[in-house]
């Protein structure tokens, strides 16, 4: 029997957003569909949708041909699907096999778990996988990359005969993302239908045979991938031409004073870390992962202790005991892991973008609602932020519009921050906010920050800051100017012992 997934006329709105219009398009069994489209474009509600989180206002869900309705994630599992999110789903405190086998363990004849059994086949899948972890190992313990993988490994025991990914690979290094590509190859030999979401365009055309275009919540386009080029792609999600996104910034060229000195700095992570930051200037961090540069912002940041050296700023030694010193101080972080680590997600816009200055803004004991409400509607303003609303809850908001309430947030006019440090801002979010994000990096630049720009890209480093530091198992390995860099030259360096 001929094996397909169809959205059939698909629509769902939310109080003062249409999340989706009339969405239809079709994935067969046996190849690999990209979906694609900007933040906001309608991706994660369709997943959502497909998964049963959520139900859809208008059309439905055809799976071989038999409509279906789900109400639950439980009727889409029986149904066949499996929806990977980019927040893992597992329970930390169980084993690996225990989340593999997540209410459906092997029994013995006495009704009680067989351990023996359920040990051996989730062995069996991990064999299969090639990745050196335990099937008794705690999946909490796991690194983000390996509970990535314990997800994947879920949908797979299940037989789904439907996986959708959603930006798999943000937290896998090259040689785990291999493994998952193959995967999902195997996926597509065995007949298997595949949703593919991911802001990575080298990935879509590296793994996936067709994509579906989304914007603004509605279906735009419908693509061969080896009959496409990345222009075309560009354009049909952005809806016009963004051109040469790096030629075309407004760069600062007038640097300052010395603003911030690192000085053999010595953490449980890093060794003899050393580098200078001026006002007005962009430096790069790169390297490959583990090469320690989120610990260089969690040092400076007062997040991890300092074992060894100094770092200097405006002048003064400075010894953070908590970020709330840093904060104080005028340093800002903007974090890898924007939901668990940047955000408040169950609270509104206008709650996480005034979080720090609370105290700023009160009138006696009260708080200063009128002035809460101008700055956050003055960051809305300032950074285009999509939302009906101030009071928004942030969970609603798409990846990219998230990472801007947090951008917001460090540098509303109540705030006194002049160091920011951007810890990987463009990871998950789509080429169009990527360019004004790029754009925004300068402009900090422009208004005199300092601005340091943590990024596993190395195109965009190189392209975006003014000087870039390499690293390597916490240790520096090169400082080079953009004229400089080439992405051989660094990568040679973030090899180099």
């Amino acid at each position: 029997m001929e094996q397909y997934l169809e959205f059939t006329g698909i629509g769902k709105a939310y109080p003062g957003v249409q999340a989706l219009r009339d969405i239809s398009f079709r994935c067969d069994g046996g190849e690999v569909l990209a979906l694609l489209g900007e933040n906001g474009a309608g991706k994660s509600t369709l997943l959502k949708i497909l998964s049963g989180d959520t139900r859809p206002d208008e059309g439905g869900i055809i799976i071989d041909g038999r409509p279906q309705q789900f109400s639950a994630p439980y009727d889409a599992i029986k149904a066949g699907v499996s929806v990977i999110y980019q927040e893992r789903q597992l329970v930390p405190a169980m084993s690996v096999m225990e989340n593999i086998f997540l209410g459906e363990q092997p029994k013995t004849s006495l009704g009680t778990i067989d351990k023996k059994a359920l040990r051996q086949s989730t062995q069996d899948i991990i064999d299969k996988f090639g990745l050196p972890i335990r099937p008794d190992e705690l999946a909490g313990r796991l690194s983000v990359a390996y509970q990535q993988m314990v997800e994947i490994m879920k949908a797979y025991r299940r037989n789904s005969k439907i996986i959708a990914f959603d930006e798999p690979t943000a937290p896998l290094a090259d040689a785990e993302i291999a493994i998952l590509f193959d995967l999902i190859r195997r996926l597509k030999e065995e007949g298997r239908i595949v949703l593919y979401v991911s802001h990575r365009l080298s990935e879509i055309f590296r793994i996936t045979d067709k994509i579906a275009v989304l914007k603004d919540g509605r279906f735009v386009k419908y693509l061969t991938t080896s009959r496409t080029n990345e222009q075309e792609l560009i354009q049909a999600m952005v809806g016009r031409d963004i051109g040469d996104t790096y030629a075309n910034l407004r760069r600062n060229d007038k640097l300052g004073d010395v603003l911030l000195e690192v000085c053999n700095l010595e953490t449980e992570y890093l060794r003899d870390v050393s580098f200078t930051l001026r006002r007005g200037e962009v430096l790069g961090l790169a390297g490959l992962v583990g090469a320690g540069r989120t610990e260089v912002a969690r040092a400076i940041f007062g997040a991890d202790a300092i074992l060894g050296g100094e770092i200097r700023f405006e002048g003064e030694a400075i010894d953070f005991s908590e970020p709330k010193d840093a904060i104080e101080a005028g340093i800002a972080l903007c974090p890898e892991d924007r939901k668990d680590q940047g955000l408040v997600l169950w609270r509104s816009i206008r709650e996480n973008i005034t979080m720090p200055v609370l105290g700023r803004i009160r009138k006696g004991l009260f708080l200063d609602r009128a002035a809460e409400e101008h700055l956050a509607e003055e960051a809305i303003a300032k950074y285009a932020i999509r939302t009906p609303s101030i009071n928004k809850i942030v969970r609603e908001l798409s990846g990219g519009n998230q990472q801007k309430v947090i951008l917001g947030r460090w540098t509303n006019s109540k705030m006194t921050t002049k160091l920011l440090i951007l810890d990987e801002p463009t990871k998950g979010i789509d080429v169009g906010t990527k360019a004004e994000v790029y754009q925004m990096i300068c402009d900090f630049a422009g208004e005199g920050f300092g601005v340091i720009f943590i990024s596993s890209e190395l195109t965009e480093v190189i392209n975006v800051s003014d000087r870039i530091i390499v690293m390597r198992n916490g240790r520096v390995t090169g400082d080079v100017t953009r004229r400089e860099a080439t992405e051989e030259s660094v990568l040679a360096l973030a090899m180099t012992d």
